[in-house]
């Protein structure tokens, strides 16, 4: 339950920017009553044959009395959404409930001028979720046969669309709850509307340098330059009132005046200036802003709002933004050869695509990825990453064949669900590597504004396992790993055979593998490089090729000490040669070299049609890039499994009880259900708690455990005692009457220091493993579930397993596995092996019910007993609130 619209409340979250589908922007919000002039504008400016396609007959002009209908409306039974470019209506999207309160028709209208730019199914996919927070669950819409765009748009919104024709229309009614297939159809509309946002950035027809200038040294001069220089294919135009003349070419005083179209604005002017310029950029047609200005991240609270109103400003007239605070942009294809950055140069092409936020560090990673040779296909430094994201990045990167590995440097996350989402697509075709400092989440850097997560801090590197990700710590981890998944084949499996010309050096080497994951299954540690060029390289290349035709090996490492008479390039070369034509990766640390003109970090000994190799100043940092990429490679060939419910579920019950029960729950306040109401709850989800009964005397527990069935056990409520046998807050197998007033008796005595909580009497479950679940809905993550093994495990040692929904089978295979703890559930000092696929459906069905509705705050299952056969819930606490709206939903819709 997203707050819910009350009656004639204009409903404001649900204003959204969105992409279209050629890259373009939009804003779309709901209808207003100060909209009557721009409907009537919009609608005498549509031709007679669009006109007829909505009304179904010519109308000129609309009535007021239309108008007055069209225009006012209570956001709940009539609903209306407009889509505007520069404050100009271009498509208008309604519905009107019917006599059935679960249905409503619905009706759209595009504007001549942008159809085709897929906004009616836009419009579609917000009025859906508008009316699905009212209470409708299906549409209906009447549409002329002749109108086949219009039919087109819900044939393909991936609802089961059922038609009929009848007296010249064609009736169509549709279930608009999300499916499979209709989240599909919105993904992939997402997917290529993003992408093709992000390549009018990185690949203009032409590009204008707004505040270029002549004085050396200045951000506007280094720009303009850097463009001209990296040799850009396009024209360039330079922006500046005060000059005639710069860096040899013709300026202009303002961009109006530039005699062609101009696809990308670089804007380098003063902080008070940007606003003016982004309007001029508007208004000449210009898609995409690079903002290199800064300042915004220094001035509090009021930059931030600057910030806010410059995205909001950009994307109201068609204009995605990369900054504010941006380094700038690289791409390296010679059909586009962009250097809009700061870097004096155009970096070296190869296949890695690199993403970070500040500029600091968009600097500390060009400069990483130059120093150590690796091309890159192209670069995006996001500055604040007030609009263009890793995500878009990422939806880019998809589908560039220039591009076969990326690199992202993150400070901060706005949207991780659909980050996961995103990575686990494109981790199956193209390495994803992801450098995170530990806090990212927890609190943000200057200028960036998204929300923070409450979850514990594993698990947003959880969903990134989960997604595939390669995870590292800093840039230079990220270029380790870069050098070798940019230039080599992957590991077919985790076996490495170790060469090396120091015996010692190869036992390290090899201890570090193995406790790196690596499987050692060669050492070759006797290569004798100083017996001169014409005899060691011939034999060093002999004995590599031989290990590499071995079936266990998988890669190679190659640490060795300095050789007289032997250049780090000659041996590189041997050794790129050799994993060419073996089709395996090779990795060499030369280590012990002082003299710093020799080059042993990064991409060396080119030989040919072969890659350069990748190389490293020590061996633990070439062992643990490789061990990264073998996990990878591991997770990649995997069977993920399928996102499948379980069966039993029933998300409509669930949504159906949720809403009454929140009926009267205001504000954030949190509600705490009762046994029944949670029982009932978690039955939907084919869940169930064995029964208890509190009482109050000691006949009313007599008559439950009689209810229940012997043997019983009696509890305390109190949650820090309920499970605490040593303190007296449990007794357990409890065979008849007496027994029972006895153990009470006592029972109450004992806790009579702990202020005498109520008790409760519940049937014995049979002996198994205590286990422990929780599931939260996190601010930032949404809804996160963690595992471990109850007691001291989680409570002392923190020994969790974390997960962001939706998972797979193979996450929840995973997710059981993952406590160090787990061990226990195989057979542990002679204990039987517990029901370890009772524990994984459990698993799936709570995770299921967590991702399903964000309105359950918590829920946490203590203790689950998991025995030979089957696992019993002792105790639920299910917890529920009126929710805020997740940061990835079923409608297409930018970061606000």
């Amino acid at each position: 339950m997203v707050d819910q619209p009350v009656d004639g409340v204009y409903p404001e979250h649900w204003e959204a920017d969105v992409v279209l589908r050629d890259g373009g922007t939009a804003h779309l919000r709901p209808i207003h009553a100060a909209d009557s002039d721009a409907v009537q504008a919009f609608h005498v400016g549509q031709s007679q044959k669009s006109i007829y396609m909505r009304f179904f007959a010519f109308k000129s002009k609309l009535s007021s009395k239309e108008l007055k209908r069209f225009t006012e409306v209570d956001y709940k039974d009539r609903v209306a959404l407009v889509i505007t470019i520069g404050g100009d209506i271009i498509g208008i999207g309604r519905y009107d409930r019917l006599d059935d309160p679960a249905e409503a028709e619905v009706a759209f209208n595009i504007a001549d001028a942008h159809q085709g730019r897929g906004i009616g199914s836009i419009l579609l996919e917000h009025l859906a979720a508008a009316a699905r927070e009212n209470g409708i669950r299906k549409f209906s819409a009447e549409v002329l046969p002749e109108n086949r765009k219009m039919l087109m748009v819900f044939s393909d919104a991936g609802y089961d669309v059922k038609r009929h024709f009848d007296d010249g229309v064609v009736s169509l009614e549709f279930n608009i709850d999300p499916t499979d297939k209709s989240r599909a159809v919105m993904e992939s509309r997402e997917h290529r509307a993003e992408a093709r946002s992000i390549q009018e950035l990185l690949a203009p027809d032409s590009v204008a340098v707004i505040g270029a200038s002549r004085r050396w040294g200045t951000v506007g001069y280094q720009l303009l330059e850097h463009i001209i220089e990296g040799g850009f294919t396009g024209p360039v135009y330079a922006i500046n009132p005060e000059a005639l003349e710069l860096a040899g070419m013709l300026s202009f005083a303002r961009l109006s005046e530039v005699p062609g179209p101009v696809k990308l604005a670089i804007i380098a002017v003063p902080y008070d200036e940007v606003p003016k310029v982004v309007q001029e950029c508007g208004e000449a047609g210009v898609k995409g802003i690079v903002v290199a200005t800064a300042g915004y991240a220094d001035d509090g609270e009021r930059g931030l709002a600057r910030q806010r109103e410059l995205v909001r400003q950009a994307r109201a007239n068609g204009m995605r933004v990369i900054g504010p605070a941006s380094l700038g942009i690289v791409n390296t294809n010679p059909a586009v050869s962009l250097n809009a950055s700061m870097a004096p140069s155009l970096a070296r092409r190869g296949g890695l695509g690199l993403f970070s936020q500040s500029a600091a560090i968009g600097v500390s990673l060009y400069a990483a990825s130059s120093r150590r040779r690796v091309g890159i296909s192209t670069f995006l430094s996001a500055g604040n990453r007030a609009d263009v994201s890793g995500n878009d990045l990422m939806q880019y990167w998809e589908d560039d064949a220039d591009t076969t590995a990326v690199g992202l440097y993150l400070e901060s996350i706005g949207n991780p669900r659909k980050f996961s989402r995103l990575a686990r697509r494109l981790a199956r075709t193209k390495p994803v590597i992801v450098a995170k400092s530990d806090a990212m989440g927890l609190n943000l850097p200057p200028g960036h504004s998204v929300r923070t997560t409450q979850a514990p801090p594993e698990a947003l590197d959880a969903m990134m396992r989960q997604a595939g990700v390669i995870r590292v710590g800093t840039i230079e981890e990220l270029m380790d790993v870069a050098q070798i998944v940019s230039s080599q084949p992957l590991p077919q499996g985790p076996g490495v055979a170790v060469f090396s010309n120091s015996r010692a050096l190869g036992k390290v080497v090899s201890d570090s593998a193995e406790a790196a994951g690596l499987g050692v299954e060669r050492i070759v540690a006797d290569v004798d490089l100083d017996t001169g060029m014409s005899r060691a390289l011939p034999a060093l290349r002999r004995s590599l090729q031989e290990t590499l035709t071995l079936e266990n090996v998988h890669a190679v490492v190659v640490a060795l000490l300095p050789a007289r008479g032997l250049t780090v390039e000659k041996i590189g070369a041997v050794l790129a040669e050799c994993s060419a034509a073996a089709g395996k990766p090779v990795v060499a640390a030369f280590t012990g070299i002082l003299d710093p003109s020799i080059y042993v970090e990064g991409m060396v000994g080119d030989a040919g049609e072969a890659p350069a190799v990748p190389c490293y100043s020590n061996p633990g940092a070439a062992v643990a890039a490789l061990a990264a990429v073998v996990r990878y490679a591991q997770w990649k060939v995997r069977d993920q499994g399928l996102f499948v419910e379980p069966e039993g579920c029933d998300p409509d019950a669930a949504h159906h009880d949720l809403e009454e029960l929140l009926r009267p729950v205001g504000g954030e306040q949190l509600v705490r259900l009762d046994q029944a109401a949670a029982d009932r709850l978690l039955g939907h989800y084919g869940i169930h708690v064995l029964p208890s009964a509190g009482f109050e005397t000691d006949d009313d527990a007599v008559a439950a455990a009689e209810r229940l069935g012997w043997p019983v056990a009696i509890k305390t409520t109190d949650p820090a005692l309920r499970h605490r046998l040593d303190l007296g807050g449990v007794r357990l197998d409890i065979q008849d009457a007496d027994s029972l007033r006895a153990n009470i008796a006592q029972m109450r005595r004992s806790l009579q220091r702990y202020g005498s909580p109520s008790l409760e009497v519940q049937t014995m479950a049979p002996v198994g493993q205590a286990c422990t679940f929780r599931a939260i809905e996190d601010p930032l993550l949404g809804p996160v579930v963690s595992f471990g093994l109850a007691g001291d495990a989680v409570n002392l040692l923190d020994d969790w397993a974390h997960r962001v929904p939706p998972l797979s089978g193979s996450d929840v295979h995973d997710f059981i596995r993952s406590p160090r703890a787990s061990r226990k559930l195989f057979g542990y000092q002679g204990l039987p092996a517990v029901d370890v696929a009772a524990l994984e459906d459990l698993a799936a069905r709570l995770t299921r019910l967590k991702d399903n509705h964000p309105e359950i705050a918590l829920v946490e299952f203590n203790p689950v007993l998991a025995g030979t056969e089957g696992a019993v819930i002792l105790a639920a606490d299910v917890r529920i609130a009126n929710a805020a709206q997740r940061t990835d939903t079923a409608r297409r819709a930018m970061r606000a």
